[in-house]
C-alpha cells in the first residue's frame, strides 16, 4: 500500500508536501509548529489540514499494519494465494479487511463448528457443489453417527445447513453487496418501548427515516434515547432483493438439494449476516454522527476560546444563587483577586438594599469597570439588581452575562484549590466568572473542555477520540494567540506547543526562584527544556519586558538574524519598531520576492516576519466581535414578533444557532432561518461569539422558547 501515494490523491497534495509532513511528524516536531514555521517545507499546510492530515495518516500506517498481520496469520494456516494477497493489498477500510479475513480468523464454537466435528462437513461440500443426482436424504444416511450425536437424516441435514450458512455469511463479496443494499435502501425504524411514558424522544416513538439519508445529530439522538430505554431501533434492509441476490449466486438449479440451499441462504442472512450488518452500519452512522457533532463542537470551541480578552478593565464577578447567596470578587487589570465577599439581594433572604450598599461601596473603592454575571441559577434575579444598581451609579459602569459553564467544574478542582486555598467553592467560581471576561482563553483552559457547554451529545461519543480532538483545539488556539511567559499559569503553559505538565510546571517553578524571564534564550535553564523544547515552543512564547522586542514577536529565535537583516535592508532599526514608528512595511516593498532570494529565505516565512514587526505584542483575538455590554435588563415579557435585536451567538448545532440576546434566555435561529439561500450547515453562516442582528419571530412564555430569524434583516 502506497501511503504517500493515498495522501496525496485524499488531501489533493503534491508529493513533496506529504513526504515531508510525514518527516516532519515523525521527528516529533507538534502540529502548531509545523503549521507556523515550517510553512516552505508543508507548501503552507494550516494546523486544520495538518491535524486531519495527522490522523488520517494514522489510519493508514493502522491499516497497512493490520494487513500484514492477517497476510502472516493466513499463511501460517497454510492457505495465502495470490488472490488473496491482491484482495488484501486493495482493501481501503478496516472492515474490508475484517471481511476477508473471516473465513480465516479461530472461531468460536459455533453451530458450525460443532457440525464439523461430528463430520459433516463433506456432505455440506456435496449439498453446496449441486453435483449429485440422487436425493439427499440418501445420501444423509451415510453420517447417521450415534456416537457423534448424529441420530437421524434430520440431524445431518440440519448441520450440513450450519455449516453451509457459515460459508454464505463467511464470504466477503456477499457481505459487501449486503452491506451496500442495506445502506443504500434500508429503513431506520424507531419504535416507543412505552409509548404512555412521557420523554423528550416523543417525536421518535413512531419513527422511520432512508438508512442513507438520517442526519447525524438525529442519530445521536435516537442512540441516547435508545440507550436511555425509551426507544427501540432497528434496520429495515431489502431482504426479498438481498435473499433473491444470494440465491442467484449460489443455487444453479432445482436439483436435489435446492429446498435446503434456500433454507441455509434464509438461515444464513436472517441469523449470521443481517445482525453484523446492522451492527456495523448502525456503528458507522454513529461513528459519521460523532464526526460531525465533532466538527461542530470544534468550531464552537475555537471560537469561544478566541473571544476577545477586556483589557485593562477592573471586574466584578458575580456567581449568582438563592439560599446561599451570590458570591462577588473583585478582580484587577492584572488578573489579581482584590475583594471578596457574598451578598443576598435573592430569594429567600431578599436582602436587596443591603447588597446594593455592599456593592456600590466595592465598586467605588476600586473603580469597578464592569459586573460579569453568571448565567446560571439565579441570573435573572441578579441581573434585575445589577441593572437597577447601575442606574443610581456615580461612575459609568455596564454589565454583560457570561457563560459560566464549566466554573463549578473548576472551582471544585484541585487546581483551583491550589490557586485560592483560602477561598470557598462558590468565591473561586466568582473569580473565574470575572477572569473569563478579562481573559477567556486564559481561564478556560483551566476547564475540561468537555465541560465549558459548547458542543451537542458530547457525553455519546467516543470520549478518548473526543479528549485528544478537543485538546487538539485548545492546543491551536493557545498557540495562535501566543502565551506571555511570564505571567501564564501552568495550566495555560502546557498547551504550548512542544510543553507538557511537568515542563509547565518548572517553567513556574523558575520563574518564581528567579524572577521574570528576561530573554527566549533563559528558556534553556528551565529543568527538562533541551534544545528540542526550546525549538518547538519558543516561537509561541511572548516577553514583553524583553529589550529584544522580537521576543515579543511570533517570529521565532531561529529567523532572528533574517529579520535583522530584513531591518538592515530597508534601514528600519529595532528601536524604530519598539517605539511603534513603523507601519505597513509590507507597502514599501516592491519585489518581496526578489527580498526573500536575497535574505536566502522562503516566502512565506518573510511575509510572517513582516507581518510580526508591523505590529509586535499583537493579539489575534482582537480582531473578533468584542462582546456586548448591557447596562439596562430586558425581559422575556418586552419581547414582540418582528422586534429587532441585537445579540451574541452562544453556541451552534446542526439544527441552528442559540443567540443571547439579553432576556436570560438563549433564542433559537433555526437552519431554516438564517439564510435566504440554501445552507447545509449553520457554520457556513455563522460562530460562536458572532455578533448578530435577529428578529424575533415567536415567544412562548411558559415554555420559555423563543425563536428568531436572521432573515430579510
Amino acid at each position: 500500500m502506497d501511503i504517500i501515494k493515498t495522501l496525496q490523491e485524499e488531501f489533493n497534495l503534491k508529493t513533496f508536501q506529504v513526504e515531508n509532513t510525514v518527516k516532519l511528524i515523525d521527528e516529533g516536531n507538534t502540529i502548531p509548529f509545523i503549521a507556523r514555521y515550517r510553512k516552505e517545507v508543508t507548501g503552507s499546510l494550516d494546523d486544520v489540514v495538518l491535524r486531519n492530515f495527522h490522523e488520517r495518516l494514522n489510519y493508514l500506517r493502522n491499516l497497512a499494519e493490520k494487513k500484514e498481520q492477517i497476510k502472516r496469520a493466513i499463511d501460517e494456516q497454510g492457505k495465502l494465494t495470490d488472490e488473496l494477497v491482491k484482495d488484501i493489498e486493495k482493501a481501503e477500510t478496516l472492515t474490508e479487511l475484517e471481511d476477508i479475513y473471516r473465513p480465516f480468523r479461530p472461531k468460536r464454537r459455533t453451530r458450525a463448528t460443532i457440525a464439523k466435528e461430528k463430520g459433516l462437513e463433506p456432505f455440506a461440500k456435496i449439498i453446496w457443489e449441486q453435483l449429485i443426482n440422487s436425493p439427499i436424504e440418501e445420501i444423509a444416511k451415510d453420517y447417521i453417527d450415534l456416537e457423534k450425536e448424529v441420530n437421524s437424516i434430520e440431524d445431518a441435514i440440519n448441520g450440513a445447513m450450519d455449516i453451509i450458512a457459515e460459508w454464505i455469511s463467511d464470504n466477503a463479496d456477499y457481505r459487501k453487496y449486503i452491506r451496500k443494499e442495506t445502506f443504500g435502501k434500508g429503513l431506520l425504524v424507531v419504535k416507543a418501548k412505552d409509548k404512555k411514558q412521557e420523554s423528550v424522544y416523543e417525536m421518535y416513538y413512531d419513527y422511520s427515516e432512508a438508512v442513507k439519508d438520517i442526519p447525524g445529530h438525529r442519530i445521536l439522538a435516537i442512540n441516547r434515547g435508545e440507550k436511555e430505554k425509551f426507544l427501540s431501533v432497528k434496520i429495515d434492509a431489502p431482504i426479498d432483493r438481498i435473499i433473491l441476490f444470494l440465491e442467484k449466486q449460489i443455487i444453479k438449479g432445482e436439483g436435489p438439494g435446492f429446498e435446503i440451499l434456500k433454507s441455509a441462504i434464509e438461515d444464513s442472512y436472517k441469523r449470521l449476516i443481517a445482525p453484523a450488518i446492522e451492527r456495523e452500519i448502525r456503528n458507522e452512522l454513529s461513528e459519521k454522527a460523532e464526526t460531525g457533532a465533532l466538527e461542530v463542537f470544534k468550531s464552537n470551541l475555537s471560537q469561544l476560546l478566541l473571544q476577545p480578552p477586556i483589557k485593562n478593565k477592573v471586574v466584578l464577578g458575580l456567581d449568582p444563587a438563592y439560599r446561599t447567596g451570590c458570591k462577588i470578587a473583585v478582580i484587577d487589570e492584572t488578573g489579581k483577586v482584590l475583594d471578596t465577599t457574598v451578598v443576598y439581594p435573592t430569594p429567600p433572604q431578599n436582602k436587596i438594599e443591603e447588597s446594593k450598599k455592599i456593592l456600590t461601596e466595592l465598586i467605588n473603592k476600586y473603580n469597578v469597570d464592569i459586573i460579569s454575571i453568571g448565567n446560571g441559577t439565579a441570573s435573572r434575579e441578579s441581573e434585575m439588581l445589577i441593572a437597577d444598581l447601575i442606574k443610581e451609579l456615580d461612575r459609568k459602569v455596564h454589565y454583560i452575562i457570561v457563560n459560566e459553564a464549566g466554573a463549578s467544574v473548576y472551582s471544585a478542582s484541585p487546581l483551583a484549590s491550589k490557586e485560592f486555598p483560602e477561598y470557598d467553592v462558590g468565591l473561586r467560581s466568582a473569580v473565574s466568572i470575572g477572569r473569563r471576561l478579562q481573559d477567556p482563553l486564559a481561564e478556560l483552559v483551566k476547564i475540561d473542555p468537555k465541560s465549558i457547554g459548547v458542543g451537542q451529545y458530547q457525553h455519546d461519543m467516543n470520549q478518548k477520540r473526543l479528549e485528544e480532538t478537543l485538546q487538539g483545539v485548545v492546543e491551536d488556539c493557545v498557540n495562535r494567540v501566543g502565551v506571555d511567559l511570564n505571567t501564564a499559569s501552568v495550566s495555560l503553559l502546557q498547551y504550548v506547543s512542544g510543553i507538557n505538565n511537568a515542563v509547565a510546571k518548572n517553567i513556574v517553578e523558575y520563574r518564581e526562584t528567579n524572577g521574570k524571564f528576561k530573554n527566549r534564550k533563559e528558556l534553556l535553564k528551565v529543568k527538562k527544556l533541551g534544545p528540542k523544547v526550546f525549538e518547538q515552543c519558543a516561537g509561541f512564547l511572548r516577553i514583553p519586558e524583553s529589550d529584544n522586542i522580537l521576543d515579543n514577536t511570533g517570529v521565532h529565535p531561529e529567523s532572528y538574524d533574517v529579520a535583522q537583516r530584513f531591518l538592515d535592508s530597508i534601514a528600519i532599526t529595532i528601536n524604530d519598531i519598539k517605539a511603534s514608528k513603523i507601519k505597513n512595511i509590507r507597502k514599501t516593498i516592491q519585489d518581496i520576492d526578489g527580498l526573500a532570494k536575497s535574505l536566502e529565505v522562503g516566502l512565506p516565512t518573510l511575509e510572517d516576519i513582516i507581518k510580526e514587526l508591523e505590529k509586535p505584542g499583537r493579539d489575534p483575538r482582537e480582531d473578533m466581535p468584542k462582546p456586548i455590554l448591557r447596562s439596562d435588563v430586558l425581559e422575556l415579557e418586552d419581547l414582540r414578533e418582528k422586534m429587532i435585536l441585537t445579540g451574541t451567538v452562544r453556541n451552534i448545532t446542526d439544527f441552528g444557532a442559540f443567540v443571547d440576546i439579553g432576556v436570560h434566555q438563549d433564542g433559537l435561529v433555526h437552519i431554516s432561518q438564517m439564510s435566504d439561500k440554501y445552507i447545509k450547515h449553520p457554520l457556513e453562516v455563522v460562530r460562536v461569539g458572532d455578533i448578530v442582528k435577529v428578529s424575533v419571530l415567536s415567544v412562548d412564555i411558559n415554555k420559555k422558547r423563543i425563536a428568531l430569524t436572521m432573515k430579510g434583516i
